[in-house]
Formats: C-alpha cells, structure tokens, sequence
C-alpha cells in the first residue's frame, strides 16, 4: 500500500498539497457522508496515509523503508492519531464543526424570509397585443394571516417556544467516530425548523404565517407587446414570512395568431392579389390594415411576388406615443384558368399584337446585326 497512491499526491508532494488532497478524499470517504460499504475502510487508509506524511520525521523514514521501517522506529503504521491536526475547516460543511471547534447553526428561524415570486401564463387576442389593453386577472397567492397578524402563533397561546430546539429551530447530534467527536445539525422534528411550538400554532394558518386567498386584479398590458413577454407586478406573488416582503407576479403574455396579418417585430404583413390587367395597368385599391382601410397605389407593371410598403401602418412601437412600424404588401398577380369569349377575343388580340411586336424586333436586331 502506497500512501502517496492512497492521496493521489506525487512523492515531491509539498504540505499544503498534502493536506488539500486529504480535504478533498475525507470529504468524500467519511462514513457519515459515504454510505458504501469499504468507506470506512477507506477513510482509514486516508486518514493513516495523511499522518504519517504530514509528519515530516515518519515521512522522511517511510519514503526510505516503508511501512516496516515505521515499525522499527516504534511507529504502528496499522493505526494513527490525529489530534493534533486541525480539521475543524474541513468537516464544518457537513458535519457543523470538529470536536472542541464545532459550529452551531447560527440561523435565526425566525429572520425575515421573502415570499416568492408567482407567474401566470395569459392570453390575449392579436389586435389587443397591437393596441394594448388594461385586463383583469384572477390570482390566487398567499396573503399575511389576519387571525395571528401573520406570526403564524395563536394570539392567546403561552408557551409560545418549541420545547424541543428551545426556539433554535434546530438540533445537535454528537457521533463519536475514529476521529473523534464530530457534531451533526439538523433541522428540529418537532417544530420543522420554526423554533415554535407547534401546539401554539395559529388555528386559521397552520403556523405558516399566511393564508391562500384568490383575488382579481386589473393589470395594463402596453400597446405592441410580443407573444411570450414578461410582466411583472410588484408585491402581488406569495406573503413573505416573519415579516419579509411579499414576492413579485409575473406575467407571462401570449398572443393569438391572425388570419388575416401575420406579425414581425413592429411590421405587418399581408397579400393582396389582383388581376393581370390590374398588374399590367396599375390600379388604386382598399387596404385592410390594423388600423383600418387605407387606399394604396398598384403602379403599373408590377410583378407577382413584388411588395409595396404601408409607412407607418404597422404595430406601434412600445413606449412611443407616435412611432409605428409599416405595413408589407406581397402581390399576387391571379391568371384566370377560364375565360368569357370576350375576354378570350381580347387576350388573343393581346397575343397577336405582342407576337407582331415581337417580330418587328427581332427584324430589327437582325438589320442590324445583332
């Protein structure tokens, strides 16, 4: 067995290095913390490796004998002694302290504790996200007890301090292990960490201190909000306890899609198709927009898949009074599948004076020797 393997330290090993590698395996082997059955064992091997190395005269005698040097110089290398290691900063995190340097829990359970915070999910139609709306919501959270004024105590009761923890709201266990005397805190069976007397308990609360209560409140939701935004309403979440201020409200906005707009930040888009001579010819048209109708011009020769732009016929811009977003066109140019005779005469009329056209041009770049 080599001690040097044990503590996963090279031979060159300094204390300092020594001592942070034994930190970090006892935290891991003891057998308060580490339930597998060789723990212990290990520990003990942690534990011998660390005492002998840290001590500079059995160090120097194991690094050139080994263990059975140990023994010939009088040492037990099979058991070891470590009071005069200081382990109080290592065992503190799990354990509350070491021997004479234990640490009580110094939490006061009756210290002020924030209430938490509650969120609730809501939904809202497309246009009301466009143009804000005030809407009332109902909320149910936990208010301060009126019967005890939120102590969570019986305004009568007497023996008002948990008999067991003494108000502490936590206990003490000594366990005596090969290490000596470690003390262990936990939180008091009796009170669950109140420190009060469960049999003073308020009857209207339960000793919580706050009672479930559902309310409905008004809340403004701003013009041009986003599916998926957070609001957040100061002090309507969870009573705090012992006088602790009361949590927040968040509320979460979705938004119904539209059939008619789709949305993209602050702009609107939509479709509009029209027909080929209105495509060929231009034409002035109704718009639907969020805010309304509005006539916009087609110029002639638009293209199918062409856009025209609505200035400032979008969604309004958040905290502005005046800034919107546009309002995007995308035209869709209709080809009739059937036609009347007449429009069939025309569109052949059409054709022909387009193939005339075609052939005079192409006349002409021959001419000219294109």
């Amino acid at each position: 067995m080599d001690y040097y393997e044990i503590l996963g330290v090279n031979r060159n090993a300094t204390k300092d290095e020594l001592k942070k590698a034994f930190r970090t395996l006892a935290r891991k082997y003891h057998p308060d913390v580490n339930k597998a059955p060789d723990a212990a064992d290990k520990f003990k091997e942690i534990g011998k490796a660390y005492e002998t190395l840290s001590d500079d005269n059995k160090r120097q005698i194991y690094d050139r004998y080994g263990e059975e040097g140990l023994s010939n110089a009088g040492f037990n290398p099979h058991s070891f002694s470590m009071d005069d290691i200081d382990l109080s900063d290592i065992f503190s995190s799990f354990f509350g302290g070491f021997g004479g340097f234990s640490r009580g829990y110094e939490q006061n359970p009756n210290a002020p504790i924030d209430g938490e915070d509650l969120r609730l999910d809501i939904e809202i139609d497309f246009l009301e996200a466009c143009f804000g709306l005030e809407k009332e919501i109902k909320i149910k959270h936990l208010e301060p007890c009126e019967a005890c004024n939120s102590t969570g105590i019986d305004k009568d009761a007497k023996d008002t301090v948990c008999p067991v923890c003494h108000g502490q709201g936590r206990i003490q266990k000594s366990t005596q292990t090969i290490l000596g005397s470690f003390t262990s805190v936990t939180t008091c069976p009796n009170c669950h960490g109140t420190g009060k007397n469960p049999k003073a308990f308020c009857k209207v609360c339960n000793g919580q201190g706050a009672v479930a209560k559902e309310k409905k409140i008004t809340i403004k939701i701003p013009k041009g909000i986003e599916s998926g935004s957070k609001m957040r309403v100061a002090h309507e979440g969870n009573a705090g306890k012992n006088g602790g201020r009361p949590g927040d409200l968040y509320v979460v906005v979705y938004v119904k899609s539209s059939k008619e707009f789709a949305r993209h930040g602050f702009d609107i888009y939509t479709e509009l198709e029209i027909s080929t001579p209105q495509a060929v010819l231009g034409d002035e048209i109704k718009i639907k927009t969020i805010h309304g109708e509005v006539l916009a011009k087609i110029p002639s020769g638009i293209q199918n898949g062409d856009r025209i732009t609505l200035k400032g016929q979008g969604v309004p811009y958040l905290g502005s009074e005046s800034q919107k977003g546009n309002h995007y066109v995308t035209i869709k140019v209709n080809v009739p599948k059937k036609l009347s005779n007449k429009e069939e005469a025309l569109y052949k009329e059409l054709f022909n004076i387009s193939k005339e056209q075609s052939g005079i041009l192409d006349r002409m770049k021959s001419a000219l020797g294109k």
